[in-house]
């Protein structure tokens, strides 16, 4: 039996959003992060951090900013990219994606690949991102260019 395979959709239209004033009339700060949170499942984050992350990224204070990639069609959103300027270089990269989700039903389509490639050719300087050791994106990730530098070690003082 031979595995199922995915049709490749009509395009998909990719909108940076550089300051929520500029979030499309066709969706909202609450539908993003509701993306966000809930269809990242299981590597999602709390809506509270996913607000601090838009809040940073529509920032102009001085350090902050970065945008955020909207993947529609037909006015239905379906994917999202949250990119912050870290205001650093070198041992910290200029950019951190903090953030990159598909709707489920569609991933494997290359949307995701299509929503990474226009915002990191948005920015100036290198990216990085977090990834958890088993997550299946990790494989996109590496075959984009993307290179494991460091393990990341946290001491958490909750």
């Amino acid at each position: 039996m031979m595995p199922e395979q995915k049709n490749k959709p009509a395009a998909v239209e990719l909108t940076l959003v550089t300051r929520e004033m500029e979030i499309p009339e066709w969706t909202s700060r609450d539908q993003l992060v509701a993306l966000l949170h809930e269809k990242m499942s299981p590597y999602n984050d709390t809506v509270e951090d996913i607000q601090r992350g838009l809040d940073y990224a529509f920032s102009d204070q001085p350090g902050m900013g970065g945008f955020v990639t909207l993947a529609s069609r037909d006015h239905r959103l379906l994917g999202a990219l949250v990119m912050l300027s870290t205001g650093m270089k070198g041992y910290i990269p200029e950019n951190l994606l903090l953030m990159v989700v598909v709707d489920p039903e569609l991933r494997g389509l290359g949307i995701g690949r299509e929503i990474i490639d226009f915002s990191v050719a948005r920015c100036e300087g290198d990216v990085k991102l977090h990834v958890e050791h088993d997550n299946p994106a990790q494989r996109l990730y590496l075959r984009m260019g993307f290179t494991s530098k460091y393990i990341e070690m946290r001491l958490e003082r909750s």
